[in-house]
């Protein structure tokens, strides 16, 4: 099969599953006929999804170069599971998982998180207990909500000029921002294509002034959008690898792009963001104690691997809903709201399996940035997650 035909099958098939579920196309930049082609076709049989992902391995590498066939193939072991879990196979939920991400998940160390709790414990001086504290804190630090879209709008626009200087980006480059309610999520970048996003920001969670930096530089600057930016222009436009037009929920390419975007404020600002983001947040009118939030921040994230457990006592272990509202709300020190918002996105058919892109994806690339070799910069090491069509195994394989 000649890698033109071989691309086009993949895209194809990528389109179909959005007749299946709709939202596991999350962008698709590519040929509109392509997309005319699959609405016209009648609904797809999931089963018969799978035996054409299957089938178009066997093809691979069909003229491809090692790093793209590598790419493809990972992408379609993806496609072969969410068929057969469509069409009502069983599937493990661990080898889910590792069929999606190209990972292998287990549950985290409860001393960890008991160590998180101390560390916690000592920047949250005061009487109470330590859930109390936290959940005066998060109160302290909500982000008046008539003054939500101006901060974000500030964060993005001092986050645009870092990166632009850094990665440059078309000249017509832009994000629209919504805010939005009665979502699984805290935010979500809608990708358009020709440089172009809109972002949505879930007003629901109440945002904390901690957060919503990390918030705008996940899903922006340089996170998503600065990810399909570079993308389009480099591999789309630049190479022809018309493969990278389509992104597509649960698949080797979500867990890279969660890790990168979760690392991307620390990619640009670093230690210190604290006091940048306090700077931001004066010109607003708003207090912030960005030295705390570095130090309660930086505790907290060894809980991580908290929200990955619950799934998998969820779906692994089949554990009671209230079993596991119970171990989010001891471990990750939430009220039994907040637990049921994250349970709704661990419940959901279609991103279940999602929250390992963010552990293991994290965990993945912080590593790699990490052992980076010497006189390699972190802008240049982080630069070739934003323009590479990096799989985990290629990760771990090369370094």
């Amino acid at each position: 099969m000649e890698p033109g035909t071989l691309i086009r099958e993949y895209l194809l098939l990528g389109l179909r599953f959005d007749r299946i579920e709709e939202g596991y196309v999350d962008s698709f930049t590519g040929d509109p006929a392509l997309r005319q082609q699959v609405q016209n076709e009648p609904v797809p049989d999931p089963a018969d999804l799978a035996i054409q992902a299957d089938r178009l391995a066997t093809e691979l590498p069909g003229g491809l170069d090692p790093a793209r066939a590598d790419y493809v193939s990972a992408h379609l072991r993806a496609l072969t599971c969410a068929g057969r879990k469509f069409a009502g196979q069983d599937v493990g939920f661990v080898d889910e998982v590792h069929a999606y991400f190209d990972v292998h998940i287990a549950k985290g160390d409860p001393e960890t998180y008991r160590q998180a709790h101390r560390k916690l414990d000592d920047a949250l001086p005061g009487s109470g207990t330590l859930v109390e504290r936290m959940q005066a804190y998060r109160a302290s630090e909500e982000v008046p909500p008539e003054k939500l879209e101006e901060a974000i709008h500030a964060f993005s626009s001092a986050l645009r000029d870092r990166v632009r200087a850094e990665y440059p980006l078309p000249d017509t480059e832009t994000i629209t921002y919504e805010v939005v309610t009665d979502k699984p999520w805290s935010g979500f970048n809608y990708y358009l294509g020709d440089y172009r996003s809109t972002v949505a920001v879930n007003a629901d969670l109440k945002q904390q002034m901690s957060n919503l930096p990390r918030l705008v530089a996940h899903e922006s600057y340089p996170g998503h959008h600065t990810e399909h930016c570079r993308k389009e222009a480099g591999l789309v436009e630049g190479k022809g690898q018309a493969e990278q037009t389509i992104f597509l929920v649960n698949t080797p390419q979500c867990l890279m792009a969660e890790g990168l975007a979760d690392l991307a404020l620390h990619a640009v600002i670093g230690p210190g963001w604290g006091a940048w983001a306090a700077e931001i947040y004066a010109d607003l009118g708003l207090r912030f104690d960005g030295e705390r939030a570095e130090t309660v921040s930086e505790a907290a994230a060894a809980l991580a691997d908290v929200r990955q457990d619950a799934a998998l006592m969820l779906h692994d272990e089949h554990r009671d809903v209230d079993d596991v509202v119970d171990f989010l709300k001891r471990w990750l020190l939430v009220n039994d709201e907040r637990a049921r918002q994250m349970l709704r996105f661990l419940s959901s058919p279609l991103w279940r399996a999602y929250t390992s892109t963010y552990v293991e994806g994290y965990r993945l690339l912080r590593s790699w940035l990490e052992a980076r070799p010497g006189g390699v910069s972190l802008t240049e090491r982080f630069g070739r997650l934003l323009d590479e069509p990096l799989i985990p195994s290629s990760l771990r394989d090369v370094g």
